[in-house]
């Protein structure tokens, strides 16, 4: 899948780089200093018991890590984990996941998606193909469950028997073994059941993706079983092979948080690494710039504009996720760089963005017209 297959450390650098730019920040950034140095993550006593499938037991022990933070719609958490760790050899089988802890909005959907596919294609030197669906609420799915069920019933005669067999215990099993066997044309899709809140949310998402100009294809057999999924699910595919995938959470988050509920999306992407032992990562260089923005006009802006700082290499980072200015100006303060980029909504319908001299508070404003340019030959 990956080019001529990297090496870990590798695919290490260029999770930090899409973390960077699209606003996630590393886990273990902040969970060892949370939790303290010598307590061991552990699962809650909610948990026993309960059956997971093998990428919800990713998430899951990804969020063990996460419990002594407190992810709020004020201020949710976006962060980025591997299992790739310095200094150790790398794992047989690499993940690299983002997620986005507290934030309901369609945002955090639609930048994990953003994040997974630039990702995507810097592993693998391919465009990658987003598919989407959605799966609803529990009332949507309870909904479609029976609907399902009638269908595997009505079609008894004509389907393959095990897909049969299989929906008399398990309809969203079968509905996936059909799809499997190439004999799903007529199989029920989820969007049509879904709940007037359900179909809300999911529209946003599409409006969203389509304002980023971030193509994807609907996919009525896309779906997501099991009690730990709900909502948007979706799959990031790279030369036909299924590379990522993802879904929201929030009944498998609000066992690991205090503050209930806990909304949450993640996704998981599958890599290829070269055994051996992992290189210890350079120390990044010094941030020059911090781009701030409020508003949704200018949060879509800073989507596109992301990709554009990645492969200029420029030492910048952005939060698009955080809401709040405030918080946003106090992650600025803790990083320190020596100018600050700023958009509202005024700047991003005239396409344009202030740059503050942070020393000296000399201001400039930039068109976004070759914004990367006038950057690079200040930074």
């Amino acid at each position: 899948m990956t080019r001529d297959t990297l090496r870990a450390e590798d695919i290490l650098r260029r999770a930090h780089a899409v973390g960077q730019y699209y606003g996630f920040t590393p886990l273990t950034a902040l969970a060892a200093t949370a939790r303290g140095q010598n307590k061991k993550a552990e699962y809650p006593e909610t948990m026993a018991g309960v059956v997971l499938d093998p990428l919800a037991e990713l998430v899951a022990g990804f969020l063990k890590h996460c419990r002594a933070l407190v992810p709020s719609a004020r201020t949710p958490l976006f962060l980025w984990h591997s299992n790739i760790a310095p200094g150790r050899p790398a794992p047989r089988k690499v993940n690299v996941q983002f997620h986005a802890l507290g934030s309901d909005r369609p945002l955090a959907d639609a930048l994990v998606i953003r994040a997974l596919v630039a990702l995507t294609r810097d592993l693998t030197g391919r465009e990658p193909v987003v598919r989407i669906n959605s799966m609803g609420d529990k009332e949507t799915r309870a909904r479609y469950a029976r609907e399902l069920g009638n269908f595997f019933k009505k079609r008894a005669q004509t389907l393959p028997e095990e897909c049969v067999n299989s929906a008399k215990h398990d309809v969203f099993a079968a509905a996936e073994l059909a799809v499997a066997k190439m004999c799903a044309e007529d199989l029920p899709s989820p969007t049509d059941h879904l709940s007037d809140q359900s179909r809300k949310r999911f529209e946003e998402l599409l409006e969203y993706l389509e304002r980023t100009k971030t193509p994807y294809e609907l996919s009525h057999t896309l779906i997501s079983r099991g009690p730990s999924w709900s909502e948007t699910c979706f799959e990031i595919s790279a030369a036909g092979e299924r590379v990522a995938w993802g879904s929201r959470y929030g009944d498998l988050a609000r066992h690991f948080f205090k503050t209930l509920p806990t909304p949450a999306v993640g996704a998981v992407l599958h890599v290829a690494a070269l055994r051996g032992a992992v290189a210890k990562a350079k120390k990044p260089p010094r941030l020059r710039f911090a781009f701030v923005h409020i508003g949704d006009e200018a949060k879509q802006l800073s989507l596109g504009l992301a990709e554009e700082f990645k492969k200029a290499r420029l030492a910048l980072s952005q939060d698009i996720g955080l809401e709040s200015l405030a918080e946003q100006m106090h992650l600025v303060e803790r990083r320190n760089p020596s100018y600050l980029l700023i958009m509202g909504r005024k700047e991003a319908l005239e396409h344009s963005a202030i740059l503050r001299n942070r020393l000296t508070q000399e201001e400039w404003v930039l068109p976004l017209a070759k914004l990367t340019d006038r950057l690079r030959s200040i930074g």
